[in-house]
């Protein structure tokens, strides 16, 4: 197994610290969440050492949290349901959290899950669009939304309550909604496309609150109780909640193509997006197990298709590209997309 690279000097981040933490902390996106926490009990199990602290704290509080500063009163690593933003990079410039590795760590499709005991449903982007959207065009005006049924937005569609519960603005998955299915479904009316930018940019951003789309947080198990119990209703959240409550639940088509291990890798499926997590390397080497942990993030064991993320819903890398991975983490590889713009 390759080593992960030392930082040279990083004790110098916690000067006047009397100790560093014995435990590992991070945070970050929900969807995210459970692979973390498998590598979590993975490294556990194999090395003696306490489990690593993992909170759910969604994307952007995750990101906000890990750029807070340098030391043991901060995480180690975020998850991350999208990349970093770049307003987010410099949030980390600015606190002094001035190396990072960024770790691709796979793919993960965004389902439209329902209960099995429910109407199946084949959904557009734009009918998505239409039933969650707070602003819709109707008749060639941008309106508040008027739909509180499906069928009144296609008669194809369950003559059934639009009821979707999704994640909130925090939430990297409420990030990759919006960009890969509302912006996308929104672009497709002629009455959007005359809007100004900072008009295009409200109309097809911005989620309904009149009651038809709920808010429910960043535990995407409640949602999953949810559905279970009210057949009509769909839920927003990773593949992966999906793939592990499939014996209760199934995803919506969009766009004919229904979520799975082959329609996510494939690209066929259209609400498809990559997982990442980010660590601090000021780190490793301080943090107690911090750096046999990232071994055991980046090793065959866990990424590698029929690895044990894999066998929890994470769309593997090709052996290509997680060779490429691994070399870079392992070896500290800093984060420089946004260096210099």
């Amino acid at each position: 197994m390759r080593k992960v690279l030392l930082t040279a000097g990083v004790a110098v981040a916690f000067a006047g610290a009397a100790e560093a933490r014995d435990r590992i902390s991070i945070v970050g996106s929900s969807t995210v969440f459970p692979y973390t926490q498998a590598v979590a009990e993975e490294f556990a199990n194999k090395t003696g050492n306490a489990a690593p602290v993992v909170e759910s704290t969604g994307t952007g509080g995750g990101m906000k949290i890990f750029c807070g500063g340098i030391g043991e009163g901060h995480p180690d690593i975020t998850g991350a349901s999208r990349a970093m933003k770049k307003s987010e990079w410099e949030n980390c410039q600015a606190n002094g959290v001035d190396s990072v590795s960024e770790a691709l760590i796979g793919f993960d499709g965004i389902a439209l899950a329902h209960s099995r005991k429910g109407p199946d449903m084949d959904v557009s982007k734009a009918q998505l669009f239409l039933a969650l959207a707070a602003k819709v065009p109707v008749d060639g005006k941008i309106v508040d939304n008027p739909y509180t049924t499906w069928n009144q937005i296609n008669a194809k569609l369950p003559s059934t309550p639009i009821t979707v519960y999704g994640p909130p603005p925090t939430s990297g998955t409420r990030d990759a909604w919006v960009e890969l299915v509302m912006e996308e479904g929104c672009g497709e009316f002629e009455a959007v496309k005359a809007l100004s930018k900072d008009e295009h940019k409200s109309v097809c951003e911005r989620m309904r609150t009149d009651g038809p789309f709920i808010e429910a947080g960043e535990n995407d198990n409640l949602i999953v109780q949810r559905l279970d119990a009210d057949p009509n209703a769909y839920g927003i959240f990773g593949f992966s909640f999906l793939y592990e409550n499939q014996d209760k639940l199934m995803g919506a088509k969009v766009g004919g193509v229904a979520p799975s291990f082959e329609t996510i890798e494939s690209g066929d499926y259209g609400v498809s997006r990559p997982l990442f997590f980010y660590v601090k390397n000021a780190h490793r080497g301080v943090i107690p197990g911090l750096n046999e942990f990232i071994e055991e993030y980046m090793s065959d064991a866990a990424l590698s298709s029929g690895g044990y993320l894999n066998e929890r819903g994470l769309v593997p890398l090709n052996d290509t590209r997680r060779s490429e991975l691994q070399d870079a983490i392992l070896n500290g590889k800093q984060f420089t997309r946004y260096a210099g713009s």
